[in-house]
């Protein structure tokens, strides 16, 4: 099928075709694993006028390619990138649009480790990060400096899930010829159109949904048509790349995103409603519900929740308490990362480190992961977790 056809496809159809070409492969459906450092070349021509599509292991390979290719025909971008891990991923985004003397403006919100990179190897560099409320939205025009070069975004925050206005952030950005770079990995493509909303930028954790099963470490960066060559330059000059097999699975991955998301959303509504009306939580951080901050915007821009959102539990439990409960869960496994089939759940407080809002939920906070387990069996696990919970209070 030609690029031309597929676009006419639905995404879903999409996912099962881009990225692979049965013909080039001899009729094998999957585009297999290519290992390797030299590329050898047919003649002296070839070598010196470097008249092949790969030149050498840096460059890339037909499996590498065949990932990037899809992600760009996904995100609707002009091109894709690929690296060893999303942290990987952000790093490459931030340097792409970064020199020392720049300003950035980082949401308050993000990944920690993603503040770690702004106060740590940015920092050395001499570039300087200003932290933003992630519900500033147009607001943020009073915090653009002369030197301000890019604004990052993570919509919505994977702790606290706050959702951003993110027309309203790009089209400030715009206006002052700045670059927006955001991390999409709550929502995927498929559930937030990152590119059509303004960004410049969009980024992802392959290793959550599009790898989905807990065992490959990757990132993804799509750029429009301004970005692509500069993101493509500085990606040749840093030769990060992944391993080819993580790209395989990613690949694999990808055959199956839409409908692993799909059910993500829904057992996570029903684990979420449930949570809701238990008396030992005071409150549901998911952005399906109202009183998620941001759920109008959500309700606007967004076409579906993934699997992943935050409780509050009564401010009576203790940290204290929290060994009996997690510690005795069947299902439940305790362990960071997300978007594969098991389900997780982790503590978490933010206050430590948030710098402009502060963080004053009113209870101690959990995050949990659901996976692809029955509901039932999720709620039994977490009712059992209650009652321990409330025994040891």
């Amino acid at each position: 099928m030609s690029e031309q056809s597929r676009r006419s496809l639905r995404r879903e159809t999409r996912l099962t075709q881009s990225g692979r070409n049965p013909a080039a492969q001899h009729g094998f459906v999957n585009t297999p694993v290519y290992r390797g450092s030299t590329v050898v070349f047919p003649s002296y021509d070839a070598l010196i006028n470097r008249r092949a599509e790969f030149h050498y292991g840096t460059d890339g390979t037909p499996t590498i390619a065949a990932l990037e290719n899809a992600w760009s025909e996904l995100t609707g971008a002009a091109g894709t990138v690929l690296s060893p891990s999303g942290l990987g991923a952000v790093t490459l985004a931030l340097l792409t649009t970064l020199k020392s003397g720049d300003h950035l403006l980082m949401t308050d919100s993000v990944y920690h480790p993603t503040r770690q990179l702004c106060g740590g190897l940015l920092a050395k560099m001499g570039i300087t990060t200003t932290y933003y409320d992630p519900l500033i939205g147009a607001g943020i025009e009073s915090l653009i400096r002369p030197e301000t070069t890019a604004i990052f975004l993570e919509s919505p925050g994977s702790q606290t899930f706050e959702v951003q206005d993110v027309p309203a952030i790009t089209a400030v950005a715009k206006r002052h010829h700045i670059t927006t770079v955001i991390d999409n990995t709550w929502a995927t493509p498929l559930f937030f159109r990152a590119h059509e909303h303004g960004c410049d930028i969009s980024l992802e954790a392959g290793t959550k949904y599009p790898g989905g099963h807990s065992d490959v470490l990757m990132g993804l960066i799509s750029a429009n048509e301004q970005w692509w060559p500069e993101l493509r330059k500085t990606y040749d000059q840093m030769a990060m790349l992944p391993g080819a097999e993580d790209c395989f699975l990613v690949l694999r991955g990808l055959r199956t995103l839409h409908i692993r998301l799909k059910e993500a959303q829904n057992r996570a509504l029903k684990v979420a409603e449930w949570l809701q009306s238990r008396p030992e939580v005071s409150k549901v951080l998911h952005p399906a519900f109202p009183e998620c901050p941001g759920h109008e915007i959500w309700k606007r821009d967004f076409t579906g929740s993934s699997g992943l959102f935050s409780v509050v539990l009564d401010e009576k439990y203790t940290p204290g308490d929290l060994a009996g409960m997690l510690d005795g869960l069947d299902i439940f496994a305790m362990g960071y990362s997300w978007g594969g089939f098991e389900s997780l759940i982790i503590p978490f407080d933010c206050s430590r480190y948030r710098t402009v809002t502060r963080w004053q939920p009113g209870g101690l906070t959990l995050r949990l992961q659901i996976g692809l387990e029955d509901t039932d069996d999720l709620i039994a696990d977490l009712t059992a977790g209650f009652e321990r919970l409330n025994a040891v209070h």
